[in-house]
């Protein structure tokens, strides 16, 4: 797994197959496989450079289409898995961790005041519901599963499963286990 590219490892997570770049452009018939494909060539390239400036232009193209605002400034880990495409956004100055579930409806976002101003980071096997809001200056553990509807604006540690708005959270060891399938290293 150690030669594979960040986009090897995020369409790996969608099949559990090591796919050739043949195979993967084939998978991008689905809306959520073929944002992360561009995305993750947007990110490859320099912002200044043409290429870089092209892939740019495409990727926002299909921001509009798909409804998932996310951009190559994003720092987000390999194996991520966009489980439904549609109405998606996430600040770019977030950080991300690897193998990280989100669903359709999920806003990671930027707080402008308060103790809490600024933008989450998020870590790695974590598992994000349906319509929750993650807001503001905040650190989420690794192995958290975030129910939908959820509103988290507070650090939450790791191995949590965090519920309600305004969000509580209780520990359990196993919190994504199940949620999240087919993990790369």
């Amino acid at each position: 797994m150690q030669n594979k590219t960040p986009l090897q490892k995020d369409f790996y997570r969608e099949s559990g197959q090591w796919l050739s770049t043949f195979q993967m452009w084939k998978k991008c018939f689905s809306p959520n496989l073929h944002f992360i494909y561009l995305l993750r060539t947007a990110q490859k390239h320099p912002k200044s450079s043409f290429s870089g400036k092209v892939w740019r232009l495409i990727l926002r193209h299909y921001q509009i289409k798909y409804g998932f605002q996310i951009y190559p400034e994003t720092q987000i880990g390999e194996g991520l898995y966009l489980g439904h495409w549609g109405a998606l956004v996430i600040n770019p100055k977030a950080k991300i961790g690897k193998n990280c579930n989100i669903a359709q409806g999920v806003t990671i976002a930027q707080a402008n005041r308060g103790k809490n101003e600024g933008v989450p980071v998020i870590g790695d096997e974590v598992w994000i519901g349906p319509n929750a809001v993650i807001v503001g200056n905040i650190k989420i553990g690794n192995n958290v599963l975030i129910a939908p509807n959820a509103y988290v604006n507070m650090d939450i540690p790791s191995n949590a499963v965090v519920i309600g708005n305004p969000a509580t959270f209780s520990i359990n060891e196993n919190a994504t286990s199940g949620y999240i399938n087919h993990k790369i290293d």
